[in-house]
């Protein structure tokens, strides 16, 4: 039973899987150019023979390309202020990349601020941050998290976050302008 089961795996893999990764590949080259373009509507839907993103994250659901295909339909969605449609897809992909994992999670978290719901964009700003803590992402999602902070009136957490970019963070351009956001929330203390 277990040699059946195993190779029942390996030929899944090998007969459905790989041809699928091809194909997704190949199809998501024409949505990728569109979505560099800016032409978020044909990125989206596609036209004629060219899949957009929509189709590629349903189609392709099991390969890393459909899962990629969640991550640029989520940000397409963000983009055109499609936030509840830019949530589901951002959750829907699963990405341990150091750059587009915390990326995708901090959209969730823009996605919540255009919505009004403060604090769980915190909550995404703070996880992207966390996320794969690097000087690139991290500071900017701390920072967004600061900004979220403040939006709710929460100056002291706002200001703890500025006081760990500076600190963390002191290379980075964030870092060097830690202190004017410092004395913003200092002042809106008051």
């Amino acid at each position: 039973m277990i040699v059946v089961t195993i190779l029942g795996y390996v030929g899944y893999q090998k007969f459905i899987v790989a041809p699928n990764e091809i194909q997704a590949e190949k199809s998501m080259f024409l949505a990728e150019q569109n979505f560099e373009k800016d032409s978020i509507d044909l990125a989206i839907n596609g036209k004629d023979i060219a899949p957009g993103f929509k189709e590629l994250a349903s189609k392709y659901s099991g390969t890393k390309s459909g899962n990629l295909a969640h991550y640029y339909l989520g940000i397409c969605y963000l983009r055109k202020g499609m936030y509840q449609e830019a949530i589901e897809s951002l959750n829907a992909f699963d990405g341990t990349d150091e750059v587009i994992a915390p990326i995708a999670t901090g959209g969730i978290g823009d996605a919540y601020m255009e919505l009004g719901k403060t604090d769980d964009a915190i909550k995404y700003y703070l996880k992207a941050a966390n996320k794969k803590k690097n000087k690139f992402t991290s500071p900017i999602y701390l920072m967004k998290a600061g900004g979220a902070y403040e939006d709710a009136g929460k100056y002291d957490d706002a200001i703890k976050i500025y006081q760990q970019v500076k600190k963390d963070y002191f290379e980075t351009q964030e870092g060097r302008e830690a202190d004017k956001y410092i004395a913003r929330a200092e002042g809106l203390k008051k």
